[in-house]
């Protein structure tokens, strides 16, 4: 995209108008021809641990509606991601440790908008054995002090 003349801004710059509130602006890695995209609602009640350690295969893009997620990518210290705040993760062989309800007492909703490969799921299991190789890039967890 060529770039604006400055009363413009440049192309990265967008004029949104008040009732529209830019939440989350990232670049993503450079993505194939012949993927797909999908949003999903996930919708985890009290205290629920969310998915097993796993990768998508594709850039993810997320936001909480409602409770507060824990949220860990490989490399990253582990955070809550409450309720208006968004999360981001580059797929490809990237961990998610966690992504499940931070709550103990209520349910967290959030929305997710992946990007899959061409000819990849969405989702993958990491098995224990592979996790303990790359135990090394995993962040020091907050008990671990």
């Amino acid at each position: 995209m060529p770039e604006k003349s400055p009363e413009h801004g440049t192309a990265h710059e967008v004029s949104l108008p008040s009732e529209v509130k830019l939440l989350q602006e990232v670049t993503p890695p450079f993505f194939p021809e012949g993927g797909s995209g999908m949003t999903i609602l996930v919708q985890w009640p009290p205290g629920h641990p969310g998915l097993p350690p796993h990768r998508h295969s594709g850039p993810s893009f997320g936001y909480v509606m409602q409770g507060a997620v824990r949220f860990e990518l490989e490399g990253e210290p582990e955070r809550v991601v409450e309720t208006g705040g968004t999360f981001w993760e580059p797929g490809g062989d990237v961990i998610h440790y966690q992504d499940g309800n931070a709550l103990p007492d209520a349910p967290t909703k959030f929305l997710v908008t992946m990007l899959c490969a061409p000819g990849q799921p969405m989702l993958t299991l990491v098995d224990e054995e592979e996790l303990e190789e790359r135990a090394h890039l995993r962040a020091p967890r907050p008990s671990e002090g």
